[in-house]
């Protein structure tokens, strides 16, 4: 009961545990150190501490001061305490009245035992001590009941004594249990090593496995959205070819009816005086007087010799117009419907693919003969120098611009059009490229690739290289297709159909940027896509 009531004054009024480190407020009530001082922290914005036992305040965070005495019986109070954790353990089995936990068992005494009984035990080698255990019975020889001590080697038998000088493992060779447990310990950590080094080689495997499922699934989700993206393209192509081809046959249609109409009415008003002639006629042959008879018109052959050439000449109009209907042209829908060809052939090549990104110029970079457009996407050429200031990335000597976007892996494409069809160059250079003198013209170093247009002629540059492409083209309009893995740059016409012009080839060691030249001339700039599919 005294023990109860001592623990009562010793617990800690906010954890409700045994003191630790208790000190003093100036108050006089005690509190764990690490207990008062979290109270104390969450008091600190408020600027007034309080005591949590009776509320008396302090204007400044009072000073905590360490109960010695406290400490001292709050530690002995809890040393005098027994451990019911440890005591529902292997208990010593010489410590009857009061149970102590045992720390070891005696093969040779077949019993557990605490420190104090342990003394005497551990001073004999006949004593063979382990750690405590309740299935000592487990330790003898089932032949002698003796305890085993030794391992045979040979046979890879626990023995006792009795087994190795004059049982069945006589003469055998034999070890100390202890000896013999530490080389199969190191026969195991070995074995051990081996298992972990093969293990975190599974687990990189298995780690390198998720990694290509996981790119594989982002590629097949990519790839995905690009299919979804061009059959969305394919379809709205489709349709729009499908309603201009209709809508032809539809004009054709509506201009044969007009003229088939207008002939319809022609032939039945000739229709109509022919039956109006044919019921005169029919008159004069029913008259019984031959004086009236004679006393008509003579007919003839029926009809008026002028009149019969105003008739033929009629009758020819509409037989040139019947020739003139003629049926539906169907070489001007054959035509329309070539386009379906350029369709499949721009499947194949898989250069029409989703959205746009953009592509700005970079006026810092802009020659003093360049003006740019304020959305950044037309270069001209201006007669008048611009007087920029002079700066280490500006063009200085070529009315030359560069963008502001650099590409450094991927595939990409951006298209130009040009007004003015002096000479222009599309490409993409280094940022390394020179700013000054002959190696800073696009196309005469190893740091630039161009595209260049004189008139309606086309060559390619690339240092100081020209090659004259053997064909015209006539479009205003080049896509430049960038695959800078793969080191590839290729050119585009984009006429109908789609011509490719020229692909260089190359191993890209920097970042790219598009390049532009205007001479007399401007061009405008879009695009900049990616996941574009390399050209078959």
């Amino acid at each position: 009961m005294a023990s109860a009531d001592l623990k009562d004054e010793l617990l800690c009024s906010i954890c409700l545990c045994i003191f630790k480190d208790p000190v003093m407020l100036r108050c006089g009530h005690n509190f764990c150190r690490v207990c008062i001082d979290r109270v104390l922290d969450t008091q600190d914005e408020s600027g007034v501490y309080t005591c949590p036992e009776c509320r008396e305040e302090f204007q400044e965070r009072p000073a905590l001061m360490k109960n010695i005495n406290l400490h001292n019986v709050a530690e002995r109070f809890l040393f005098t305490q027994p451990d019911p954790v440890e005591i529902s353990g292997i208990l010593c089995t010489y410590c009857v009245d009061s149970p102590v936990p045992a720390v070891k068992s005696c093969h040779h005494c077949e019993a557990s035992l605490c420190e104090k009984h342990l003394r005497v035990h551990s001073k004999s080698s006949e004593h063979v001590l382990s750690d405590p255990s309740t299935s000592l019975e487990n330790r003898k020889c089932s032949v002698h009941k003796k305890i085993l001590e030794y391992y045979c080697t040979e046979d890879a038998a626990c023995i006792c004594v009795s087994c190795s000088l004059a049982g069945e493992h006589r003469g055998h060779h034999v070890e100390m249990l202890d000896e013999a447990s530490e080389k199969k310990k190191g026969k195991l950590r070995n074995i051990l090593q081996k298992l972990t080094t093969k293990r975190e080689e599974t687990e990189e495997r298995v780690q390198n496995l998720e990694e290509r499922w996981r790119k594989a699934q982002e590629k097949a989700s990519g790839e995905a959205e690009r299919v979804t993206a061009l059959f969305t393209d394919i379809r709205r192509r489709l349709d729009d070819l499908e309603k201009r081809v209709l809508s032809e046959i539809s004009r054709q249609e509506k201009g044969e009816s007009i003229l088939l109409f207008a002939l319809m009415k022609k032939l039945e008003i000739k229709k109509d005086e022919l039956s109006g002639r044919m019921r005169h006629i029919e008159e004069i042959c029913t008259m019984t007087d031959p004086l009236t008879v004679l006393q008509e018109p003579d007919t003839g052959d029926l009809c008026d010799p002028e009149e019969e050439g105003e008739e033929r000449g009629g009758d020819e109009d509409i037989n040139r117009c019947l020739h003139d209907v003629g049926d539906l042209d169907v070489a001007v829908i054959s035509d329309k419907l070539h386009t379906l060809c350029n369709i499949i052939t721009d499947i194949r090549r898989g250069i029409y693919v989703g959205g746009p990104g953009d592509i700005l110029l970079d006026v810092n970079t802009a020659g003093n003969n360049v003006l740019i457009s304020e959305d950044l996407k037309t270069a001209t050429w201006s007669q008048n120098k611009l007087n920029r200031p002079e700066t280490a990335e500006r063009f200085q000597d070529y009315s030359q611009v560069m963008s502001n976007r650099r590409f450094t892996s991927g595939r990409h494409y951006w298209d130009v059009e040009s007004s003015g069809s002096v000479i222009w160059m599309v490409g993409m250079c280094y940022p390394s490229i020179d700013r000054r003198g002959g190696q800073s013209y696009i196309g005469d170093n190893n740091k630039s690739w161009c595209l260049r247009r004189r008139y309606n002629q086309y060559s390619v540059r690339h240092d100081g290289k020209c090659t004259r492409l053997p064909d015209k083209v006539s479009s205003d309009r080049v896509r430049i297709c960038l695959d800078y893995e793969a080191g590839q740059l290729s050119f585009y016409a984009l006429c109908d159909p789609i011509r490719h012009l020229h692909t260089f080839t190359a191993t890209f060691t920097e970042p790219l940027h598009a390049a532009l030249y205007v001479w007399e001339s401007s061009i405008k700039i879009s695009g900049g896509s990616r996941n574009w599919e390399k050209p078959s």
